[in-house]
């Protein structure tokens, strides 16, 4: 059966959004890292680089939003900007500064492995918090996946138990920022799209970075005094990061997020083979038998999360279906009794 030139654009566009957004996201990691490790550029200061990538985004956003108006605002009051975003933005700038902490201690593969407890750490956050139901089924599946991540982290070559500390610390924020996202965003039927999160959020990380920045790094940076600020590979990583946001807006809103999910499986196993051929970091056979089991596990969570989506849509079309049915059938009940009220009077 041939497939029409409609659909097979849709599908090479669809293709192109999944190619770009890997792009993107593998460009911002090895950035950071080169930036970050202390034998490549040498410049170890994750609060520093956070606080770039905030204010650059921040700037690009407010002129989006509000100069060129390429995108519409979410009507939002002070006192939900306050209760709502505030903590979010929290939780988004220590996610971001331990993760990119991360990178100063262990390797890009390794952290990438250690990513694959995120939906162990949304699951047990959203039953803490009400937003999942408990099921030992579920529950087995997450104690796979963490025993797939421990066998990878007992396999690391160059273990370093502070950077595993930041990377889980990491972790722990983000998926309490999922969770929240969901309890003081979404229930309150607030939708944020990358550009508008981070015209709010932003700013918000901005504030929250500068406390730790003068007490852990402004010293420090005060005593570089041999440091020039390089406006070209700062302003080019500070890009990447900010159309990394756009490609993500690109991606969900024109595929779906399951689609994101198995791009970002594709976009993990090229930066461990990455980081292994040109980076030359250690991956041994340990490493990667754990890491295939607790991709497996993670396979089978995104399974089971799509046949759960797939069964509400199926429901919530039923009873559209039925809802229709019923307003036609009133529809054709008053119609009649019209025409037997008409028939009488003659």
């Amino acid at each position: 059966m041939a497939i029409s030139d409609g659909v097979l654009k849709k599908i090479l566009i669809s293709y192109a959004y999944v190619a770009i957004w890997i792009f993107l996201s593998f460009t911002v990691i090895v950035y950071n890292k080169y930036i970050l490790d202390p034998k490549m550029f040498n410049w170890p200061f994750p609060i520093s680089l956070t606080m770039i990538h905030m204010a650059f985004c921040s700037t690009l956003a407010f002129l989006l939003v509000r100069v060129l108006k390429l995108v519409e605002p979410v009507s939002m009051s002070s006192d939900l900007y306050l209760k709502s975003v505030v903590p979010i933005g929290f939780l988004y700038s220590f996610s971001l500064w331990f993760s990119n902490s991360a990178y100063i201690y262990l390797s890009v593969s390794f952290i990438q492995m250690l990513k694959a407890l995120m939906p162990v750490a949304v699951y047990s956050i959203g039953v803490l918090f009400n937003k999942e139901g408990f099921k030992s089924n579920t529950m087995a599946n997450m104690l796979a996946i963490s025993f797939g991540v421990g066998i990878a982290a007992y396999g690391e070559a160059k273990f370093n138990t502070w950077g595993v500390i930041l990377q889980l610390g990491a972790v722990a924020f983000e998926a309490t920022r999922l969770v929240m996202i969901q309890i003081l965003l979404t229930s309150k039927g607030i939708s944020l799209n990358p550009i508008t999160s981070l015209y709010y959020v932003a700013p918000c990380c901005l504030a929250f970075l500068f406390v730790p920045w003068m007490v852990v790094e402004a010293p420090k940076l005060r005593e570089t005094s041999s440091f020039h600020f390089d406006f070209v590979v700062f302003g080019t990583n500070s890009l990447c990061a900010f159309a990394l946001n756009l490609a993500v807006f690109l991606l969900v809103g024109k595929t779906s997020a399951l689609t994101m999910n198995v791009a970002g499986v594709v976009k993990d196993w090229l930066l461990i083979a990455f980081s292994w051929s040109v980076i030359k970091d250690t991956v041994t056979p340990i490493n990667l038998f754990g890491y295939f089991l607790a991709f497996l596990g993670v396979a089978y969570y995104n399974h089971v999360k799509l046949q759960a989506l797939k069964a509400k849509e199926a429901q919530k079309k039923a009873v559209q279906a039925d809802e229709e049915e019923g307003k036609l059938l009133e529809v054709r009940d008053g119609e009649g009794g019209e025409k037997k009220s008409h028939s009488q009077d003659d």
